[in-house]
Formats: C-alpha cells, structure tokens, sequence
C-alpha cells in the first residue's frame, strides 16, 4: 500500500535512502587495514577504493537525475538499488583489490540513485519553502547511519572478516527494493518528455551553471564536505596503525566526531527559518575554517593522540550539518521543472571534489596525522570563501 506522501513513514523511507551511500562508505572504514592486508595492496590502493566509490557516486548522478525527471522518481530508484545488490555481492566475492575498486565503482552507480533521487523526492513533496527544514531533519537522522556504521563494521570485521561487510550490504539493497516496490508512490508531477534529449541535458546544466547562487550553495557544500571526507579518508589508518588503537573501538571514535554533525543539523532544523539560509551557511563556513585550523594547530604543537584528532574533527562536522543541508535546499529548491538535474549536478560536484580530496589524502600521508589536517585546513579554507560569497549575493 504506497505511504502518505508527508508521512512519517515516508519520511522514514527517504532517510533510509539517503543514509545508504553513508552506510556503503563507513561500514567497512574498520576493515580497511585487514582488506590491505588481505590483497597485499599498498595505503593508496585500498584509499582508491573511498574514493572511487564517490566518483562513481558523482558521474551516475548525472544520468539518475535526469532519468528521474523523465520516468519518475520509482522506477529509477528500484533500478539503481538492484545495481548496488549485485555489486554488493561482486564486492564480498572480490579476489584482488583490482576486482574489488571495480566492483565498488559499480556499486556507487547503484547507490547514489537513492541519494540523488531522494533529495529530488523530497523537493517533489514540500516545495522549495519547506525543503531546508526537511533536508535538516533528513541530514540529522542520517547522521545515525555514519554514527552506528564503523561500529558494526568493526563488530562484522572481528566475526565473519571484511567480506561479510558487503554480503550486509546486499541484504540492506533487497530491503529497500521490496520497501518501495510495495510502499513508494511516486511523487514526480512534472515528468519532462524531453529530459534526456542532449540539447536539454545540456542546456538544463549549462543553465545551473550559469546561475551565480547556484554555484555558490554548490560549492560552499561541495568543499565543506570534502573536508569530512578528508578524515574519512585518513581516519582508520591514522587511529588504528599510526596511534594503535583498537580494531574495535575505531567506531566509538567515528562515533563521537559524528556527534557534532548531529548538532550542526539540529541548529539548522531549529534557526534556519528566523536566520536564513545564507547567513546559516556563513556561519557554518566560519566554524569550518577555525576548527580545522585549531585542529592543525594542535597536531603541530602537542603529542599525537586521539583526542587531539577528534575533537577538533568533531566541531568540523559541526560546520558541515550547518551548511549541507541548508545549500542543498538552496541549491535545489528554485528549480522545480529540474530538480533532479539539479541535484544530480550538485552530487556530482560534491562527490567528485570529495573523491579528488580523498586520493591527496592517501598520497601525502606519511604516517602522521599533519598532513590530514592540512587537507581538511584547505577544504575548510575554500568552503568558507564560497559561503561568504553566498552571503554577501544574498544581501545584495
């Protein structure tokens, strides 16, 4: 029986969707040493499997979204989600790390339908007014995804190996598929007949290109999340071989700088209606660029440890629930007639950037956490110039 559009239950479902590509990236960050191990693959190689998992995330989004607004948001989402189940089960079967980064781009051409597509849904179903709360209320509850996930992919490591990471995957991939071939209706009204024609393609995205706000909601994002992945990236290699800490606590540890994403999304759920969008993300931007500078600081000036680490990451991610889900509503909601393309597009920055981030990460690392911080110092340096830029056009 398809769910109430403005339903909890559909509220529940689109979370879901959304909490999917955050699931597939941090369930196995535990397992990351044991699966180098495993293959006798080098740091770069088994950090190329992150990253190429987020630009298969970010180039398929530029199909999904489109295909979105030409057929409707369900079918699309249940043909991305049985691509991610096969994939899934290529990735537990994988017998190189060659095998393994292929099956892993092929997997995030999967998954990210449900991220593109469900951020689309929910521009569909509250309009662009309502958008920002959601997307807050969304981005908070998701956040329990990469708070639980390195917990129990820890737990899943030490029992049954990193193998049984991806066969989780694959039973997480045929729940959803069922869910929303009983309970999604679909919720796209303004199917566009033309949405896959190469001049409209390309005119759709020049078009978001060519918008200045736009571009800056885009960026200001895109850079501020790479800064999160830039300790994604790093995290397990410098908690668990460079500071020993346990196999099995490294999720306690995700865990409490995830905390300060939640935070950051409920700030935006209670103030971004008597604030604003902009003066949200400005704010955001400005916590970025000093926690991560405070977090330099601290990695040059005292003894590594993990708590030096964590805490200055958790007030980055702070900054980061401030501004995603706050540019992404800005960035999405004036375009109606588009909002798949549109937030296809902003993925697609989004992931590839991050993707980009990630790959520096595991070159420069040498076995401290310095050159991670100076990663993160960057993104968070930029982030901030594209949420002041976004402010001072909104004043204007």
């Amino acid at each position: 029986m398809p769910l109430n559009p403005k339903s909890l239950y559909m509220s529940v479902l689109i979370i879901a969707l959304g909490a999917t590509g955050p699931i597939s990236t941090d369930l196995y960050l535990p397992a990351l040493p044991e699966i180098r191990a495993a293959f006798g693959a080098s740091t770069f190689q088994v950090q190329l499997t992150l990253s190429v998992f987020l630009f298969g995330i970010a180039f398929t989004q530029l199909i999904w979204g489109p295909l979105s607004d030409r057929f409707g948001r369900r079918p699309i989402l249940l043909s991305g989600l049985s691509v991610y189940f096969l994939a899934s089960v290529a990735c537990a079967l994988a017998t190189s790390i060659e095998v393994l980064t292929v099956a892993r781009f092929v997997q995030a051409a999967g998954v990210c339908a449900g991220g593109v597509v469900g951020r689309a849904v929910v521009r569909d179903i509250h309009g662009p007014d309502q958008a920002a709360r959601m997307f807050a209320y969304v981005a908070s509850a998701v956040a329990i995804a990469p708070l639980l996930a390195p917990l129990i992919g820890g737990q899943l490591t030490l029992a049954w190996g990193w193998e049984s990471i991806f066969a989780a995957m694959a039973c997480l991939a045929i729940v959803q598929v069922l869910t929303i071939s009983v309970a999604l209706p679909e919720t796209n009204q303004w199917l566009q007949v033309e949405a896959l024609n190469p001049r409209r393609f390309a005119k759709n995205y020049s078009m978001l290109l060519r918008d200045s706000q736009y571009r800056a909601y885009m960026l200001a994002s895109a850079f501020n999340f790479s800064g999160l992945f830039a300790f994604i990236s790093g995290a397990s290699f410098v908690l668990i071989e460079d500071l020993g800490m346990d196999v099995e606590y490294f999720g306690f540890a995700f865990a409490f700088v995830v905390l300060g994403f939640m935070a950051g999304a409920q700030i935006s759920v209670r103030f971004t209606s008597k604030i604003g969008l902009s003066r949200m993300i400005e704010f955001g931007g400005r916590l970025a660029i000093l926690s991560s500078l405070l977090g330099l600081g601290i990695q040059l000036t005292f003894e590594p440890s993990v708590f030096g680490i964590i805490i200055p990451v958790c007030l980055y991610l702070m900054s980061v629930g401030l501004v995603m889900p706050n540019a992404t509503a800005g960035a999405i909601g004036p375009h109606q007639n588009m909002a798949g393309a549109a937030s296809a597009l902003f993925g697609f920055v989004q992931m590839g950037l991050a993707g980009t981030v990630g790959i520096l990460v595991g070159y420069v690392h040498n076995g401290t956490s310095v050159p991670m911080f100076v990663v993160i110092a960057g993104c968070g340096l930029l982030g901030w110039f594209f949420s002041r830029f976004n402010f001072q056009t909104d004043c204007q």
